[in-house]
């Protein structure tokens, strides 16, 4: 999506001679598939029109034309495909257009500004403008009620397109506007138009700026633009004011959940400026990162994957052969020379490696598994925490299959799926996504992919919905999504067929027959990214984690002399384990080792010293046990075997006490 920017509304004249040009020789009646029904409506029907006339939707948004969304002043031409899409289908254009209301009210109430971009993001926007004025919070009340009187005012978003010769003659006193139109634009652009203000847009939009019903700001701060320091408002619209209040409640619940304010709690891990978007993780989060990685590893050799290893900076020759140049080159970062770039993903590495030697169809299907760290380069105001970030690893596997093996490795696929969420206690959705308008390869080929999908999920025994025309262009995949502990819907894994890549790199296996085919790619992801995974991780169980992968597992409150102390730490040396033995109250001590979140606190004195024993505390409850009794029970919990049972939150302590008899 573009990055819009002001127009000086002084130096735009409107013409209609390329609309005009665009509807002629468009016959009077045309036909339009609607619903899984055909419409003959006269041809200078708008998509809003349509709405209006052949149905009784509320709360409609956007429209689809041919599985692309349009805005709904779209003129509908014959053998359009349309449908129609709320709030939750098109968050992101809402709140690009709402970028566009800010951009009009900031320049309203401070004329001198010089706006420079307003992008959507994840939850939201923002808007970057130069201006002298410091924004504070103070000025957030005003900036809102200038909004809403734009929203008011109910303006449409009107698009209309402008040679570059009469985008530099407006941009003139805007050197930001100026360098976008000339780094940015070839031959021209179009705009979008709201009562006097324009914005530099490729769009889509809203219908109009009424549709916005509940408007936010959230906060502000200082960015750096083109070696400039300029401010950056933050802020978060709805179509209802039901939702905002949703918003904000969640919001506040959120930050006592953050997994940053967790994460510094708990001394996992940092973010610093001379690295935006990539984490350290400190000892703490390393423990975790490396439970996770081995989680997947062990299974791996389970279910017969191979462990690669890719390099981490390519020719950009092999991002053109794999297409990502054309359609990923602003999230690739490219080096200095512009010969070479870091990989953002890592399947056209895998198929280099494939394409290394000759393969037999009894070689298939071959799974390689990839932990390579990946670099993507997103926007500096998107960068939130371990959930958006710039350098990450993905427990990334490719599959390279016959079309005939493509349902058991689905049927695999989720089966690995389900085993880890469920480690996790995490409830997960499955969405089917089938063939977009614009796609490659055959549509027998892409009725039977989308058919060995259906019949691996229903195999499963999964619940799914089916995501129509939502397909990548080059093979249907199966999106899951998670719901967090805020009920916050994320996505975490994907299953994806891909028809393209192999034959971008001309992969070829011998048939029985001894013919060369091609093979299908499986694109398969479970945790997603790893630094994601442990976010989620954070915000569902706080700081208590599963014993297993948590790096407090055992704090203990020595009473005892030295030698006991000692021999105590020993035994305890394969755990995560800190002893206090200071001058603190014992139950200043207790407090510390809680509030650290131990997933067990002890507590030894004389009399344990003697009886060579430990006072466990869980619960408000405690028991002394036998030490090595206790160190017995706990490496049953923190070896987790394939067929141990799954344990959340709530179950931990209930498993620990059935097992040490409490």
């Amino acid at each position: 999506m573009s990055e819009p920017c002001e127009m000086s509304k002084s130096n735009l004249n409107l013409s209609q001679s390329n609309l005009q040009s665009l509807n002629s020789g468009i016959s009077d009646i045309i036909k339009i598939s609607y619903n899984n029904k055909i419409y003959e409506i006269k041809s200078n029907f708008s998509a809003y029109d349509f709405l209006n006339k052949f149905t009784d939707l509320s709360d409609i948004l956007m429209c689809k034309i041919n599985g692309d969304f349009s805005d709904l002043s779209t003129i509908l031409q014959n053998d359009n495909k349309l449908s129609f899409c709320t709030f939750e289908e098109c968050k992101d254009i809402f709140w690009h257009s709402s970028a566009h209301v800010l951009g009009m009210a900031l320049v309203n109430l401070f004329p001198n500004c010089k706006l420079i971009k307003g992008p959507p993001l994840e939850n939201g926007f923002f808007y970057d403008i130069d201006i002298e004025k410091t924004i504070s919070q103070e000025d957030y009340k005003n900036i809102e009620n200038e909004m809403y009187k734009i929203i008011k005012k109910d303006y449409k978003f009107q698009k209309i397109y402008y040679k570059k010769s009469d985008l530099l003659e407006m941009y003139k006193n805007n050197p930001y506007k100026l360098h976008f139109v000339n780094t940015k634009v070839s031959e021209g652009s179009t705009v979008y138009k709201n009562g006097d203000f324009f914005d530099l847009c490729k769009g889509p939009h809203i219908f109009s700026t009424g549709k916005i019903k509940a408007v936010k700001i959230l906060k502000n701060s200082s960015v750096h633009h083109n070696e400039n320091q300029v401010q950056r408002i933050y802020g978060i619209t709805f179509p209802n004011k039901e939702l905002l209040k949703n918003f904000i409640k969640l919001n506040e619940e959120a930050k006592n959940k953050d997994h940053r304010k967790i994460g510094k709690e708990l001394d996992l891990f940092f973010f610093h400026e001379y690295s935006p978007g990539s984490c350290f993780f400190l000892p703490n989060g390393t423990f975790i990162y490396n439970k996770l990685v081995d989680l997947m590893k062990s299974e791996y050799k389970k279910r017969g994957f191979k462990e690669v290893i890719s390099p981490n900076i390519f020719s950009i020759d092999l991002w053109k052969e794999s297409g990502h140049y054309e359609n990923y080159k602003d999230n690739i970062f490219i080096l200095e020379n512009e010969n070479m770039a870091m990989k953002p993903m890592n399947c056209p590495g895998h198929c280099l490696m494939f394409k290394n030697f000759d393969h037999s169809f009894r070689d298939l299907p071959i799974r390689y598994a990839d932990f390579g760290v990946l670099h993507r380069n997103e926007l500096s105001g998107a960068l939130t925490g371990l959930t958006r970030v710039r350098r990450f690893q993905q427990d990334d596997a490719h599959i390279f299959c016959t079309k005939e093996q493509v349902k058991n490795e689905i049927i695999g696929c989720l089966d690995f799926l389900k085993f880890i969420y469920e480690i996790f206690n995490f409830k997960f959705s499955l969405f089917l996504s089938t063939r977009p308008e614009k796609f490659i390869g055959e549509i027998e080929e892409w009725n039977q992919a989308e058919k060995s999908l259906e019949e691996a999920i229903k195999a499963c025994n999964f619940d799914y919905q089916i995501n129509e025309g939502d397909g990548a262009f080059y093979g249907p995949k199966i999106d899951i999504i998670l719901q967090d502990a805020l009920g916050r819907k994320i996505q975490c894994g994907t299953i994806q067929l891909d028809f393209q890549l192999p034959q971008r790199f001309k992969l070829k296996y011998r048939s029985d027959e001894g013919n060369q085919k091609t093979p299908v790619i499986i694109h398969r992801a479970i945790l997603g990214s790893v630094e994601r995974f442990i976010a989620i991780l954070l915000e569902s169980y706080g700081k208590n984690l599963p014993f297993w992968i948590n790096p407090r597992q055992v704090g203990i409150v020595s009473l005892a002399d030295e030698k006991y102390t000692e021999k105590v730490r020993e035994k305890f040396k394969d755990f995560k384990c800190e002893i206090l033995r200071d001058n603190n109250t014992l139950n200043k001590n207790l407090r510390i080792l809680i509030k650290k979140g131990y997933s067990f606190v002890c507590v030894i004195g004389k009399k344990e010293a003697e009886n060579e024993s430990i006072n466990v505390r869980i619960n408000n409850k405690q028991k002394e046990y036998k030490l090595e009794k206790f160190i017995e029970n706990l490496s049953q919990l923190n070896l987790r075997e394939i067929n141990e049972e799954e344990f959340n939150e709530e179950q931990i302590c209930e498993e620990v006490n059935e097992k040490l008899n409490i």
